[in-house]
């Protein structure tokens, strides 16, 4: 053999075993094996009826929130941001509020 023959069998050899690693690495990766992260209730936050739950009396839960802010029905924020959340009421509450 050559040594061009040997360097271009080289070159073949490497580009399959990029190729191969490549697309085991993307098999393992799917989106929905990303971790979620971490979220929290924050009360007071949700516009009508786009609450995730707890919505008071007279509501069943989820999207039941009658007005803008209520403060007893809460939304999922991410973990941390609850309380930095300005509303045009006042600021998100981890705990239920006076509506």
């Amino acid at each position: 053999m050559t040594s061009r023959t040997l360097t271009l069998g080289a070159l073949a050899f490497a580009a399959l075993s990029c190729g191969a690693a490549l697309a085991q690495s993307d098999s393992m990766n799917k989106p929905g094996d990303m971790a979620k992260p971490a979220m929290e209730k924050c009360y007071g936050v949700s516009m009508a009826g786009k609450n995730d739950c707890a919505a008071g009396p007279g509501t069943t839960c989820a999207g039941t929130a009658k007005v803008d802010y209520q403060g007893n029905a809460w939304k999922y924020v991410p973990a941390g941001t609850c309380t930095g959340i300005q509303t045009p009421k006042g600021m998100g509450s981890l705990e239920a509020m006076k509506s």
